[in-house]
């Protein structure tokens, strides 16, 4: 391909760079457009835009591919932990054993938090949602870590990423646990990251809490799947609120806000919701001619995704999963078989193969986080905690940028022209 690219505009010619990646298309370098024809392009959603440079995530929509650090999300989930991979997100590089000993040390220390922050909690009506409540609590650590809102300073960002990883979980189970009207519990620092997430959410203080492997191994690895996933809505609106040089925890807090949206994180909750509807495999053919019939407004939740238009690498590892909390907890939930028989009806239908619409991630994650015991309004909140990695690190790269300026989309102007002002009385 040539290296610049070239834009007939009224009354001239003009020439762009073309920037290659290291893997996935090229991009035209249109910083200087404005400046050369005073015109701007025009993008609604950023679709055909890339907002900055990064060399955290990639994601090949047509083929089905995601990786972190160059590094496949199926031998990620496989292999690997959810501190391994944020420690990867953070730094780069997988760790050595002693790196991972150290890193998972610092994140198991700073999980606890502040004692007045149990006393905002009560400031939440019980029935407040838990996205509600996280936005409201992560918004307000920079009320109590002063020591890390120097985004100049590295050392402080890395105290703050670690920070806001290590205390999501806690912030998670409190929010779940204010609105049952239990206890908090505090975190156990002999436990593992997603062990002690667990036990602070379902544990009591009247009896010791036995975190279940198989539990534990399946949430790690939902908190692996969801830990990045490229320049999506809410990881947008991170690099943009950290843009203008806003503290991490409020950035982070935007990001939340963000996630919290139906058509963002919610889509877990909205499948599980669709598969309970459906009720019975037998129904499966009604509800498929449904999604089928244009004039009906029924959609198939999970299935299809704004960027993959193969299938979902991540529903791989999410299938063989389900299957092995499943059994693990000896669950016989006809909306299990639901989902298996309505991933096999689509996989093999004509309509589903033309258009693509391959089960994602959140076709099976609802029903695995349903039979652990997670309330549905909970579904976000645990997206939020396994995201925060990604955001973080995403922060950080963009603050690192030197590159870097505040976000300032520009916009195509569709109403009244220059007018004069009249009194009220002549109106």
């Amino acid at each position: 391909m040539s290296d610049t690219a070239k834009l007939q505009v009224p009354g001239k010619d003009v020439e762009y760079p073309v920037l290659s990646g290291s893997v996935g298309p090229d991009v035209i370098d249109i910083r200087k457009l404005y400046g050369q024809t005073g015109m701007f392009t025009y993008d609604p959603g950023f679709t055909s835009t890339a907002s900055c440079e990064s060399g955290l995530t990639y994601i090949d929509g047509d083929e089905g591919v995601l990786l972190h650090r160059g590094y496949p999300i199926g031998q990620l989930a496989e292999h690997s932990s959810f501190m391994e991979v944020s420690y990867l997100l953070l730094n780069g590089e997988l760790p050595s054993q002693a790196e991972l000993d150290k890193f998972s040390h610092t994140i198991t220390r700073h999980t606890m938090l502040h004692e007045q922050l149990a006393t905002f909690y009560r400031g939440f009506r019980r029935d407040a949602h838990p996205m509600a409540v996280m936005c409201g609590v992560v918004g307000a650590l920079s009320a109590f870590y002063h020591d890390s809102t120097d985004i100049t300073d590295p050392q402080q960002r890395m105290i703050a990423s670690h920070r806001l990883i290590a205390k999501m979980p806690t912030i998670a189970a409190m929010a779940y646990k204010y609105s049952v009207g239990q206890p908090f519990l505090y975190p156990q620092n002999d436990l593992s990251y997603t062990g002690n997430f667990l036990r602070m959410t379902f544990g009591v203080p009247a009896e010791p809490y036995e975190v279940n492997p198989v539990v534990e191994k399946a949430l790690d690895r939902i908190f692996i799947l969801h830990a990045d996933h490229e320049q999506n809505a809410s990881t947008s609106t991170v690099r943009l609120a950290g843009s203008s040089g806003a503290n991490p925890f409020a950035c982070i807090a935007a990001g939340i806000a963000c996630l919290w949206g139906p058509a963002h994180g919610g889509a877990n909750e909205a499948a599980l919701n669709m598969l309970r509807e459906i009720g019975r495999p037998e129904r499966i053919p009604e509800y498929i001619a449904r999604a089928k019939d244009k004039n009906d407004p029924f959609r198939l939740m999970g299935f299809g995704h704004r960027v993959y238009k193969n299938y979902d690498p991540r529903a791989t590892v999410m299938q063989k999963t389900v299957r092995e909390v499943f059994d693990a907890l000896k669950v016989s939930d006809p909306v299990f078989e639901v989902a298996l028989q309505l991933e096999e009806m689509a996989l093999n239908d004509p309509y589903f193969i033309e258009k693509k619409l391959f089960p994602n991630v959140d076709f099976y994650s609802g029903v695995i986080l349903s039979a652990i015991g997670f309330p549905t309004t909970m579904f976000t909140a645990l997206f939020a905690l396994a995201r925060t990695v990604g955001w973080v690190a995403q922060w950080n790269e963009m603050i690192s940028d030197p590159e870097q300026k505040i976000g300032r989309p520009r916009q195509l102007y569709t109403g009244p022209t220059q007018r004069d002002y009249v009194p009220v009385g002549q109106r």
